[in-house]
């Protein structure tokens, strides 16, 4: 297994990365500097708390498809990662979470007002660094916003007319998730100046596999129980947030999950029911169906590796869609 969780990684190939991530790290904590200690201070409490930087890593390996020394792919990586990292301060105040890459979450330190603010501002530094790499890219950024915001907006509202519960989810995770893994892995492609159609490919790719990253997620909060995730076990059960094994609970019609199914639709507060719904939930059929939806949609996410050239950067992708699908097993 390399550093970066990809097995079978090429020893040339992971060297390149290192050095390319070694950059990132080092652009993403000097561009984030400021002149008010406090601001810098809290934007640094999660970028310094680590993460697994899977949108940076996969800006490198798309941009491997093109002319990969390009001026403005770390600049790109880094574009992805703070968007990511601002989202998580605001998502954190919404969620009312109290704990975020395994460190206090901004809110909980210093306040909603501090940690949506402190969201804003890495906004602003993304906003800085797209300008200097052109306005292709702050097309991108713009529409990938787009569909974060409205991933969240119908991620509130929850489903509408009828619809169904599962497929809004889906496409909340799409919006949530999916889009900015898959510019990503486009920003990779575009910046280095890969060929359109490899550009395209890699979008698919980028967004289905990171369908299967939070469909993976979902899975380890009610598996793990460790802190695998970054989260503590049932923290979607505390905080009463749909996830894919409890949609899947939530359809069942047999009498035995009755109760399991009232307790799913409310925050669970009390620590005692969270870890018997938990002990529940681990040995319910739900759990296994959910793990078999993620094992298609990462099937997908494969396939659609398919037009790529066979070479050490496709069969790197090929092994991180692996990798995050093992995440959960």
């Amino acid at each position: 297994m390399s550093k970066f969780g990809i097995p079978g990684l090429a020893p040339e190939l992971e060297a390149e990365l290192k050095e390319g991530m070694a950059k990132v790290e080092s652009l993403l904590l000097s561009h984030i500097q400021g002149d008010y200690p406090l601001v810098e201070e809290t934007s640094r409490h999660l970028v310094a708390a680590g993460g697994k930087r899977l949108r940076p890593l996969l800006t490198l390996l798309a941009s491997h498809y093109g002319d990969k020394n390009k001026f403005g792919i770390v600049e790109s990586a880094v574009v992805c990662e703070l968007t990511h990292v601002a989202t998580l301060y605001h998502d954190d105040v919404m969620d009312e979470a109290k704990l975020r890459r395994g460190v206090e979450s901004a809110n909980s330190r210093w306040g909603n007002t501090v940690a949506i603010l402190t969201g804003d501002y890495l906004f602003a530094k993304v906003s800085a660094l797209l300008a200097d790499i052109g306005p292709e890219a702050v097309r991108l950024q713009a529409s990938t916003f787009e569909r974060l915001v409205i991933g969240q907006i119908m991620e509130t509202q929850g489903p509408q007319n009828g619809e169904d519960a599962l497929d809004h989810y889906l496409q909340v995770v799409a919006d949530k998730t999916g889009s900015l893994i898959a510019a990503s892995a486009r920003f990779g492609a575009m910046v280095s100046g890969a060929p359109a159609d490899i550009k395209e490919t890699l979008t698919v790719f980028g967004e289905k596999v990171g369908i299967a990253f939070q469909l993976a997620d979902d899975v380890i909060d009610i598996a793990s129980e460790s802190h695998q995730s970054g989260k503590t076990p049932g923290t979607d059960l505390r905080e009463g947030v749909p996830t894919l094994v409890t949609l899947n609970v939530m359809k069942s019609t047999r009498a035995e999950d009755r109760e399991l199914i009232k307790l799913l639709k409310a925050p669970i507060k009390d620590e005692k029911v969270v870890a018997q719904v938990l002990t529940t939930l681990r040995g319910h059929s739900a759990l296994d169906e959910s793990r078999c939806q993620l094992q298609n949609i990462a099937r997908d996410a494969r396939a659609a590796l398919g037009p790529l050239p066979v070479n050490d950067v496709t069969g790197a992708l090929f092994s991180l869609c692996d990798a995050i699908v093992d995440r959960s097993a």
